[in-house]
């Protein structure tokens, strides 16, 4: 018998989010049964050409699914809610979530085509479900979102309180500060593991209120002139809310330009926040305002290639503009990773001439994740047997466990993703390694991260690519001069560098036997390593380009 067959022990496995920010995916075990607690996604880099998103493998769920009883899903950030729709079919169980998280959920689904094939069970604020042999309690805290929610798992085994995304924000725009009553009654009830969120804790102060950003905001827009546009996280309703009241205070109109903000802001005031929102003026008559009277709030934060800032900054939306005296406000963080393409989009707004403002000239962002005085906090509240940090970086989770053991949490494990941990009964234990890897989406399709079709397009992407088409009788002597194709290679479409290549190709074919060269398979195999090798020769690189040979064999009549 397997050593995690125990109906009685219970088991955490992340597949995602757990050595990296994002792609949040992690499993409970309990009598024989799985709950899953988010679904997310992640951004590309330039390591996987032609994909925009990356989500965890779920094969290994995939092979129990009728033993997957349920998925929570905390917070609608995409991060960890964005694979749904791409991989429910995979894995085909109940879906819960909190009234906005659901909203974003079903607009989701319905672009998918799944909105009738889910179940979808909506579960109130601070509301409980039993799923499976699973009691979930959802506890609101605050973050960049509305709803977040932390989630209480009772289990025979034990209790784990999973995080979530969180932050202690003493003065939230949207929602209710968190219930530090209830939070230390969870505590009193007893807590075997806390799994938590790891993103900030190596700032040493807590993050912040979002109200005090919004202060400083409509301060700052006071002293402006031109048209002012502001980049934020679409999904940060509580900021698009403090920049659309800044712009209200301070005379201006607002417009927002990108879909994504366009749908989180609908599903906000659809949920019930948002009340006080200012009517919005569409982009194609924004233009007709004064400079000094509009305020743009843009997607894009991020340095995004599609997105609406990186548009309008390069000339490509025909109704909005950014000039000379205008001001860019970047309401965000740099994301680890983006600092290359937001560093374009900056020098690109230079060059028209625009102020650019971010969060390392003005207090225009706040984090939605805790630092080390709220992670204390929450230690105080909780006082778990066993810490299981998550949702960063290895040196954050690692950061994180040498915190709460600093703090008098004896029992610490940090995850990798496929590390499946017994935390029931016994000391927490990794007991099995997962295999685990990324899946990307690619157009319609969803492949491995690591599939030749991405393997191949990065080799061009590197080293350029040669196809050599020949044209041969049956004995493989030539009947027309090599046709030679050259992708990204030094010298393209010159006599030089084509003249280098045909007369590998011939070098090649004269070092064959006469039957070798009748095989057309061995004679492209031969023309292949020796044209390659020539290309590599010829440009001094030291590897060689992707190299196509086809052979067409004519027979004589």
């Amino acid at each position: 018998m397997p050593q995690h067959d125990s109906k009685d022990d219970l088991y955490f496995l992340p597949l995602g989010g757990s050595g990296e920010i994002g792609m949040n995916l992690n499993l409970y075990k309990s009598q024989g049964k799985w709950l899953m607690v988010d679904c997310g996604i992640s951004f590309a880099d330039s390591y996987l050409p032609g994909i925009d998103i990356i989500m965890p493998n779920t094969s290994y769920i995939e092979q129990r699914r009728d033993k997957l009883v349920g998925l929570i899903i905390t917070h609608a950030h995409e991060d960890h809610v964005g694979a749904l729709a791409h991989l429910w079919r995979r894995f085909r169980c109940p879906v819960y979530a909190t009234p906005f998280t659901m909203i974003i959920i079903r607009l989701k689904l319905a672009e998918a085509g799944l909105l009738d094939e889910v179940p979808l069970i909506e579960v109130p604020l601070e509301g409980s479900v039993k799923v499976g042999p699973f009691a979930v309690d959802f506890m609101s805290l605050t973050h960049s979102i509305p709803e977040p929610n932390a989630v209480r798992i009772n289990t025979t085994a034990g209790t784990i309180f999973h995080t979530g995304d969180w932050k202690l924000d003493p003065e939230p725009l949207l929602g209710e500060k968190t219930n530090a009553e209830r939070m230390q009654q969870v505590g009193d009830e007893g807590v075997l593991a806390l799994v938590c969120d790891s993103t900030n804790v190596f700032n040493v102060e807590a993050s912040g209120s979002e109200s005090k950003v919004r202060d400083n905001i409509s301060q700052m827009l006071s002293s402006k002139k031109g048209k002012i546009f502001c980049a934020t996280f679409s999904s940060n309703v509580a900021r698009v809310d403090s920049l659309a009241q800044a712009a209200k205070k301070n005379g201006r109109e607002v417009c927002l330009v990108g879909r994504s903000l366009k749908r989180n802001v609908a599903a906000a005031i659809e949920a019930g926040y948002l009340q006080d929102f200012p009517k919005l003026v569409d982009e194609s008559d924004a233009g007709y305002l004064p400079n000094e009277k509009i305020l743009y709030i843009c997607t894009g934060c991020q340095g995004e290639a599609r997105a609406a800032l990186m548009r309008i900054a390069q000339g490509n939306n025909r109704d909005v503009t950014i000039s000379r005296g205008d001001t860019v406000i970047f309401s965000s963080k740099i994301i680890p990773g983006n600092e290359l393409p937001i560093g374009r989009l900056h020098n690109n707004l230079v060059e028209i001439g625009a102020e650019i403002i971010t969060e390392n000239d003005s207090f225009v962002h706040v984090s939605g994740h805790p630092g080390q005085s709220e992670l204390s906090q929450m230690y105080d509240w909780i006082r778990p047997e066993i810490l299981v940090p998550v949702h960063g970086e290895l040196r954050h989770m690692v950061r994180q466990a040498e915190f709460g053991k600093s703090l008098g949490i004896k029992n610490t494990i940090v995850p990798q993703n496929g590390t499946l941990i017994r935390l029931s009964p016994g000391p927490a234990k990794i007991i099995e390694y997962i295999d685990t890897g990324r899946l990307a989406l690619d157009g319609q399709f969803i492949i491995p991260a690591e599939d030749d079709a991405i393997v191949t397009r990065r080799r061009i992407l590197y080293n350029g690519a040669l196809v050599v088409s020949l044209v041969v009788d049956e004995t493989g002597e030539f009947l027309a001069t090599p046709e030679i194709t050259n992708l990204g290679n030094p010298d393209a479409g010159t006599t030089p560098f084509e003249d280098t290549i045909i007369e590998a190709v011939f070098a090649a074919a004269d070092k064959l036997t006469r039957k070798q060269r009748a095989d057309k398979n061995k004679l492209a195999e031969a023309v292949r390593v020796n044209v390659r090798k020539a290309a590599k020769n010829y440009t001094f690189k030291e590897t060689g380009p992707l190299t196509t040979v086809t052979v067409s064999q004519i027979t004589k009549d």
